[in-house]
């Protein structure tokens, strides 16, 4: 694996094999850096997983545009992840040239997103075929099949050469004891190679699992830096055997973390912003 810094500007296409851009590693309140929203790359095709609020701002920072976003994934709806969706949605129908993003999206989630965060905002814009927006209206969605004979739901599809799992997690609420108790929410697993756990409280047994099943190259886990709340912390993600630490990033992180020494506690480091993280094919 290789990791370079980004010169801009940041283009989504033609990157010969795959490779994470993180467009942002921090929590949802860090003021320090963007937040944790990553662009993949793979030959012709990208996927932006998340499109949080600050999202079409650092893509501008970076010298690109959250309309040159074709592909999307969204892993659960807080607004560091979904916040900017509207803008997506928007700047695309009424743009010169009207278009419409893909969404990579189960039936379930397509619902719970629609009628609970984007509804409000994207729904009373117009009349279509005499009744209020719909999601297909602007947004083209690529359906996800269920895998069978998993430890928990999981889903797939490609684009291109790209293939994309997701699996569900246990990220709210607090007192959630698995992910059958928690609101709808996902990770990542790219290639059957790279896993990105998306939000998630600790979770040993999911991590055990999808390490057995996929023998993960790399892991970028989910990490918030005190004990508590609804993602893993730095101290529990100490706890895992030293094996799986040292093949893991940790990103999502608050404007704490020059407190911390990752690489000394086994772990590869911590997901730096505007850097590719490119993958031997």
């Amino acid at each position: 694996m290789r990791i370079e810094k980004l010169v801009p500007p940041l283009t989504v296409g033609n990157n010969e094999g795959l490779s994470l851009f993180f467009v942002g590693v921090g929590s949802a309140f860090s003021k320090m850096h963007f937040q944790t929203n990553v662009l993949v790359l793979k030959g012709a095709e990208h996927l932006l997983i998340d499109c949080g609020t600050m999202c079409s701002k650092a893509l501008q920072s970076y010298g690109s545009s959250l309309t040159s976003i074709r592909n999307v994934l969204v892993t659960h709806s807080h607004a560091d992840h979904i916040g900017g969706l509207e803008e997506m949605a928007l700047s695309n129908k009424y743009s010169p040239e009207p278009s419409k993003p893909r969404m990579l999206i189960t039936d379930e989630y397509k619902t719970i997103l629609w009628e609970q965060s984007l509804r409000g905002g994207c729904s009373y814009s117009e009349y279509s075929n005499g009744a209020y927006m719909k999601f297909e209206d602007y947004f083209e969605q690529i359906p996800m099949k269920v895998i069978p004979s998993t430890s928990r739901p999981m889903f797939q599809t490609t684009l291109g050469d790209l293939d994309v799992k997701t699996f569900r997690t246990r990220h709210i609420p607090g007192g959630a004891n698995s992910w059958e108790d928690s609101f709808y929410s996902v990770g990542v697993l790219l290639d059957e190679r790279i896993l990105f756990t998306g939000d998630t409280q600790f979770d040993v047994k999911l991590l055990t699992w999808m390490d057995v099943h996929y023998n993960l190259e790399y892991i970028f886990h989910d990490c918030q830096l005190f004990n508590g709340g609804v993602h893993a912390s730095y101290d529990e993600l100490k706890r895992l055997p030293m094996s799986m630490k040292n093949k893991m990033y940790l990103c999502h992180y608050g404007d704490s973390f020059q407190k911390y020494n990752p690489e000394a506690d086994g772990f590869l480091g911590f997901v730096k912003q505007g850097e590719f993280y490119h993958f031997d094919k």
